[in-house]
């Protein structure tokens, strides 16, 4: 089994490319969220390459020129790590290592890695595990080259398998063994979605580091592990909510995030399920984030791609606490950026005629929250009559804020 690994920081630099379909304010931004995702694994970044390609090389996706000048930086620096912003194939990864002679990572192995030291629970390791195995199987000719037989010499001729075809059956056979594993607890799970009954089943779903834990905690009172870091919530929860007098299910979900993995979303389909057989999504926002609108278009896909995007849906615009713009002066007659706008401005604007129910929030400083709750207890309680048409007049709302605060 892949062990969860403990990281000491270590130095690292980021490698990323402009490319036509990439300009470089998108490739800064991809960087940023790339060093996040760096120093969320446990790294601290050092420096930042970018490349200008028509294409990536298919020998070292950046050209040996600039492999040349990233192998002079990290000797000097004591460089150990080298991290790339896009997937390698498995010969690219082969030559880059080779040529720098450091560890080389791309942005799928740094996600996995992430997933490895946050997965808590049995079944969420199990996951993380399968999709580690799935991306180690066809780089395995670089990670054995020590043992190919091809060498020659006193003790490597003869029969029988070379040890990296050795090994590849030993993935191979482990990853059969996993998927029939998950099959079992998909079961398990699917049963236990079946036990709950009737009962309206909300998701909270969204760009990872949005506050959905921290949301789920202030809604249910409990204490899901909240941390202001990429993937902090691996492992599925379910809490009963109370809204007014209205019960229903609330399940906090793990974050979505540009360019994931295959391997994760076919390896966490168990915890995608709860996502597709949810009767309400609460797509959670954070408005503060500059590119907030890339978050939600990228959620909005993995949302088509799992087929949940025609569920009732909840807008909630979060971190409204943490939000700030630039006003600009009245006699200013450039044109105005997405950083000129405030938070009124935003409010009229695509999201004032939004097919969705739209609350600005903060998760932290619980403003806004009475809102909130009248705009989820009323999507609750539609579903809820269409169940349940003759036990309506059981659900008239009230506010219980006042009782809360004097508890």
């Amino acid at each position: 089994m892949l062990e969860k690994k403990e990281h000491n920081y270590e130095k690292a630099v980021l490698v990323g490319v402009i490319t036509q379909n990439q300009d470089e304010e998108k490739l800064v931004e991809y960087m940023d969220e790339l060093e996040f995702l760096a120093f969320t694994a446990g790294a601290t970044v050092q420096k930042r390459f970018t490349q200008k390609l028509t294409q990536p090389d298919s020998k070292t996706f950046i050209g040996s020129g600039k492999a040349l000048e990233i192998k002079e930086y990290v000797k000097e620096n004591e460089i150990g790590t080298v991290i790339f912003d896009d997937e390698l194939s498995p010969s690219q990864l082969k030559n880059l290592e080779r040529e720098m002679e450091v560890k080389i990572l791309d942005r799928t192995n740094l996600i996995l890695d992430i997933f490895a030291q946050r997965a808590q629970t049995s079944y969420a390791r199990t996951q993380v595990e399968l999709a580690q195995y799935q991306y180690l199987l066809p780089r395995l000719t670089r990670m054995w080259t020590h043992l190919e037989r091809q060498k020659g010499g006193i003790g490597m001729r003869g029969p029988g398998e070379t040890e990296i075809e050795t090994d590849r059956r030993i993935i191979r056979d482990r990853i059969t063994l996993l998927k029939d594993k998950l099959k079992t607890i998909d079961k398990q799970m699917a049963t236990q979605r079946n036990n709950r009954g009737k009962v309206v089943r909300a998701a909270l779903v969204g760009y990872t580091n949005v506050g959905k834990s921290t949301l789920m905690n202030s809604l249910s009172k409990s204490e899901v592990f909240a941390e202001n870091k990429l993937f902090a919530t691996l492992d599925t929860t379910v809490r009963k909510v109370v809204i007014g007098n209205l019960p229903f299910l609330l399940t906090d979900t793990v974050g979505f995030i540009r360019k994931l993995p295959t391997q994760l979303v076919e390896s966490f389909k168990s915890t995608l399920d709860e996502v597709r057989e949810a009767d309400l999504l609460i797509h959670v926002v954070d408005i503060s984030h500059e590119s907030f609108e890339d978050h939600i278009a990228s959620v909005n896909q993995i949302l088509m791609e799992i087929n949940a995007h025609q569920k009732p849906m909840i807008m909630v615009f979060n971190k409204i606490d943490d939000f700030s713009y630039e006003k600009k002066d009245e006699d200013d007659l450039t044109p105005g950026t997405k950083k000129n706008i405030s938070l009124e401005e935003w409010k009229k604007t695509w999201m004032a005629k939004s097919k969705y129910p739209t609350v600005f929030i903060s998760a932290l400083t619980k403003e806004n929250f009475p809102e909130m709750k009248k705009l989820i207890y009323d999507e609750v309680m539609k579903i809820h009559i269409s169940r349940f048409p003759y036990n309506d007049f059981l659900f008239e709302y009230f506010d219980n804020d006042e009782e809360e605060n004097t508890n």
